[in-house]
C-alpha cells in the first residue's frame, strides 16, 4: 500500500518527511486553506525532493491554465482534483502528462455510480470525507460504505486518517492502493509530527 502526506508548506518539516520517502506528498494549491502552500514552498525546494516521491498538486476548482503554470514551475507529477471539475477538464490535466487524480466525497447519501463518469479521464480516485470544507475536515467516513465501490480503478483512502483508526485499515475491502493523511499526523496544520509519521511508514511497512 502506498503513502501520501499532504498538506505539506514548511521546508524543514518538508526535508525530514521526505527522509522518511513516502511515495507521495502533497501540496495544497487552495487559497482557502489553511496548509495553502504557495509563498511557503519554492521549486528550488521541491527539486530537492527524491526522485521516488511524486509530488502532487491539490487544486479546488482552478482552471486549468493555473494548474498547468503550477505543473511547470514546481515540476509537479500529479494533479488532485478536489472541486467540481468535469471529465473534460480531468481529461485536459491529464494531457499535460501529470497523473490525475479525482476527489470525491462520501457519506451516507454518496452514490459510487457518480464516479464512473471519470473513469477514463482520471488515473485513480480519492474518497474522502463530506463535510463543510473542501477536505482537511478532520474525521473519517464510514468505511462500510466503500463495498458499494465495485469499480477497478485504484483509489486512495482519506478523511480524517490517523494511527488509532488505521489499525482497521486491513478490514476495509476493496483494499485501498494508497493512504492520504493529513490533519491526525500534524502539531499543527502543515506541521506534521515525525514521530507519527515514523509510527505510520512502520505499521504500513509490516502489513504490506
Amino acid at each position: 500500500m502506498k503513502i501520501k502526506i499532504c498538506g505539506m508548506r514548511d521546508p524543514e518539516n518538508i526535508r525530514q518527511v521526505a527522509m522518511l520517502l513516502p511515495d507521495y506528498m502533497g501540496f495544497i494549491f487552495y487559497d482557502e486553506s489553511k496548509r495553502y502552500a504557495e509563498g511557503h514552498i519554492t521549486p528550488e525546494l521541491l527539486a530537492e525532493l527524491p526522485e521516488s516521491i511524486k509530488k502532487v498538486g491539490v487544486f479546488v476548482n482552478a482552471s486549468t491554465e493555473v494548474m498547468k503554470e503550477a505543473i511547470e514551475m514546481y515540476d509537479l507529477n500529479a494533479i488532485q482534483l478536489h472541486g467540481r471539475e468535469t471529465p473534460r477538464q480531468c481529461t485536459e490535466v491529464g494531457e499535460l502528462g501529470v497523473e490525475v487524480i479525482k476527489v470525491f466525497s462520501v457519506d451516507d447519501k454518496f452514490v459510487f455510480e457518480n464516479a464512473l463518469l471519470y473513469e477514463t479521464c482520471a488515473d485513480y480516485f480519492l474518497f474522502d470525507t463530506r463535510g463543510k470544507d473542501y477536505g482537511g475536515n478532520g474525521f473519517p467516513f464510514d468505511w462500510e460504505l466503500l463495498k458499494n465501490y465495485l469499480s477497478p480503478k485504484p483509489y486512495f483512502l482519506s478523511g480524517g486518517l490517523n494511527l488509532e483508526n488505521l489499525k482497521q485499515l486491513s478490514k476495509v475491502r476493496p483494499k485501498p492502493f494508497a493512504i492520504d493523511v493529513n490533519s491526525g499526523f500534524e502539531i499543527e496544520p502543515g506541521l506534521k509530527n515525525m514521530d507519527l509519521l515514523k509510527e505510520l511508514m512502520q505499521m504500513v511497512k509490516d502489513n504490506n
